[in-house]
């Protein structure tokens, strides 16, 4: 049964490609036509997941080459772009803070700061997610935090808005720092390439902090309408955890990792010298596996997600491709009226169009396709304002709260059986659209006079 519905999953992506490949035949050249039929079979199999994700994530190496859209040397660079170093420092983090059970501690301190209401747990339950999904997978905080937001009540109404919270929780959060998630990765990638200026660590935080703090106001209260008269009184409590001697060791750490980005951040800014931060995250990854320091062994890196490694080669590989076969130029073309707009609403165009895209397609596929796309129009601005479109567009892609297919967060949570698919299309129409246009008051109000 499970051979059978992967094989109909895989005649589905392909008949998808070819349906796509037809179709773009009559706007672009072959090769574009192609670029965009295989893109389709690629977000697909990502979607209905027949083959495994790094898997599919990995055919690109063999299709592009065939259909002629990229050679092969053209291609695998992209799977080992030095910007992946910096998931990888991450991710060794992650994985001694989850091994010591730190992340135990940190979400459960959290959420004792709030009141043992509905509304209170609801703000919670968003904070505790977007601060942790900001330095962890916000797929292992939402898988992590799923079973407290379950089990923190019986009402089954609270049940729904407290996944949500966590799910919405994680997606905003994972735009605070560049590891956060995959498009603000894809994002960097891209720069490095057109060897365009590069936010620092701290930089970054400091411009999406308006972003998350906003948003983390907002859409907590927005689960909480329709719940004034709902009973709180089977909502439990989380007991913080004493640190042993081995957390507060990585406590130390982390503390120190912190303490040394930003000063990183300031050394660049006022010393004009400061050192890589792939390094730093890289070198503090590594300090996981020294004996009397660290806490991981190399066996723990068999949980590393390599499989979201050849997912940021994909990205990568279609962001050159568009670039390449001079799709992305051809489709900026036929998008020439955006050229046309005031500011303030290019960049509510572009939030509305990235974000509304990506609920029916992979944020990174996504993110892959459109910072090529918008680049077009990028170039022809003021650098400042060249780089504001591309954060735009970027941290759009991670607006995407309506419906499952969309990101990690949201499919995790749809997998308690709780929640309605229409319910939760219904709450997240009206977080994309606070989100969209936060998004594109920052981007015009504040961005464009940071940078």
């Amino acid at each position: 049964m499970k051979h059978l519905k992967a094989f109909k999953g895989i005649m589905i992506a392909f008949f998808v490609g070819i349906l796509f490949a037809f179709v773009s035949g009559f706007f672009f050249t072959f090769t574009q036509a192609s670029l965009l039929g295989l893109v389709a079979l690629l977000v697909t199999l990502w979607t209905n997941e027949a083959l495994p994700l790094g898997v599919v994530s990995l055919l690109p190496i063999i299709l592009f080459p065939i259909f002629g859209v990229l050679d092969l040397n053209s291609v695998t660079p992209n799977y080992s772009k030095s910007i992946i170093f910096l998931f990888l420092g991450g991710f060794m983090l992650a994985i001694a803070i989850e091994k010591v059970k730190l992340h135990l501690y940190f979400s459960s301190k959290l959420l004792s700061y709030f009141p043992n209401t509905a509304l209170g747990i609801l703000y919670a339950l968003a904070i505790t997610s977007a601060l942790l999904s900001s330095i962890l997978s916000n797929t292992t905080i939402t898988l992590m935090l799923m079973p407290v937001a379950l089990y923190l009540s019986d009402n089954i109404k609270l049940k729904i808005r407290f996944l949500l919270a966590t799910a919405y929780g994680a997606s905003i959060g994972g735009i605070l720092t560049p590891i956060g998630t995959a498009p603000n990765l894809i994002l960097l990638g891209f720069l490095e390439d057109k060897q365009l200026p590069i936010l620092a660590f701290g930089e970054w935080v400091y411009m999406m902090l308006p972003v998350a703090v906003i948003m983390l106001s907002i859409i907590p209260w927005l689960l909480s309408l329709g719940l004034k008269d709902e009973s709180v009184e089977d909502i439990g409590e989380e007991k913080v955890p004493v640190l042993d001697k081995s957390q507060k060791r990585l406590y130390f750490i982390v503390g120190l990792l912190a303490f040394v980005l930003i000063a990183n951040t300031f050394s660049k800014q006022i010393l004009g010298f400061a050192l890589d931060e792939k390094m730093i995250l890289l070198g503090f990854g590594l300090l996981m596996f020294f004996p009397a320091i660290g806490f991981l062994d190399w066996e723990d890196t068999r949980n590393m997600p390599y499989e979201i490694i050849m997912l940021f080669g994909a990205g990568f590989s279609i962001a050159t491709a568009f670039s390449s076969t001079g799709l992305a130029a051809d489709i900026a073309t036929k998008l020439s009226f955006i050229s046309t707009m005031p500011l303030f609403w290019m960049f509510l165009f572009v939030a509305f169009f990235v974000a509304f895209s990506t609920e029916v397609t992979s944020n990174t596929a996504l993110t892959s396709i459109a910072i090529p796309i918008f680049y077009e129009f990028a170039k022809e601005m003021p650098a400042e304002q060249g780089t504001v479109l591309l954060m735009t567009a970027t941290i759009a892609a991670s607006y995407a709260f309506m419906l499952p297919i969309a990101t990690p967060p949201n499919a995790i949570v749809m997998s308690s059986r709780v929640i309605p698919i229409a319910q939760m299309a219904k709450i997240g129409f009206k977080a994309n659209l606070i989100g969209i246009f936060i998004l594109a008051c920052v981007a015009y109000f504040l961005w464009l006079n940071i940078l």
